[in-house]
């Protein structure tokens, strides 16, 4: 399972970490977020030691999710060194976070 991130640990988990970072920003009532939400959890599953992937609930963790310009759900965004270097709005297939990532691990 992709790790929950609220606003509190998003800069320790996120920002501060030294691996890639994938975060999903969604929510419960989102469908399309609910077609995400399974591939995001194999991501993590399938990079676990190699990268760091998490969700931000939105409706309760909003901090972030403005400061990044989130204004559509899902967005995924990817880390690295702490700057965004990615993003995915909207549905995509497993192979364009997947890809991201791999680029980050060269």
């Amino acid at each position: 399972m992709a790790q929950a991130i609220t606003d509190a640990t998003f800069e320790e988990v996120v920002l501060k970490s030294d691996k890639p970072v994938l975060v999903d920003f969604w929510a419960a009532w989102c469908g399309p977020c609910r077609m995400v939400g399974p591939i995001i959890d194999q991501i993590s599953e399938e990079y676990d030691g190699k990268a760091v992937v998490g969700k931000v609930d939105v409706d309760a963790n909003q901090e972030f999710a403005a400061k990044y310009g989130v204004r559509n759900i899902p967005t995924v965004l990817v880390f690295q060194n702490g700057e965004v270097v990615g993003r995915q709005v909207g549905v995509a297939p497993k192979q364009n976070y997947t890809d991201a990532i791999d680029a980050l691990l060269q």
